[in-house]
């Protein structure tokens, strides 16, 4: 999750740091209302959006667009490059997209990302079919994605 909302690595390693701290804080807070891995994804996807908010507003930058001097090399995290284009897309979607996929792609069923969302099952199938269209129309317009 902190891969999605970062553009470099030591931005990835700031929130999945602070992220870890967070779960080890909060773990006495865990009252069992829903899976461990429910309550953590859920406090993962806080502390991200808590973190690019705090970003946005330190640096007056956007942080889901690429910045003029990071190049499009330092995005490929990964060794496969269709996978690299993948994330590459997945950063151009909102937020609350971006979790929503993320979760998706870890064959999350709708019911529990919708517990981690705090919606409901209806709306992130049809969320997530919106999302797959949206990335299809993207990858196939590889071009647009580095802009």
């Amino acid at each position: 999750m902190c891969r999605l909302y970062t553009n470099s690595q030591a931005d990835f390693e700031d929130y999945y740091q602070e992220v870890c701290l967070q779960i080890w804080r909060s773990r006495d807070n865990y009252q069992g209302k829903s899976e461990w891995s429910t309550w953590v994804y859920r406090l993962s996807l806080n502390v991200c959006l808590t973190q690019l908010k705090q970003d946005q507003k330190t640096r007056k930058v956007i942080v889901t667009e690429l910045p003029l001097n990071e190049s499009v090399e330092d995005q490929q995290v990964y060794s496969d490059e269709d996978l690299n284009e993948l994330y590459v897309a997945i950063k151009k979607l909102s937020e609350i997209d971006r979790t929503i996929i993320l979760l998706y792609l870890e064959k999350k069923p709708y019911k529990e990302i919708a517990t981690i969302l705090d919606s409901n099952a209806k709306n992130i199938a049809v969320r997530v079919q919106r999302i797959k269209s949206r990335l299809k129309d993207l990858l196939e317009n590889k071009i647009e994605i580095y802009k």
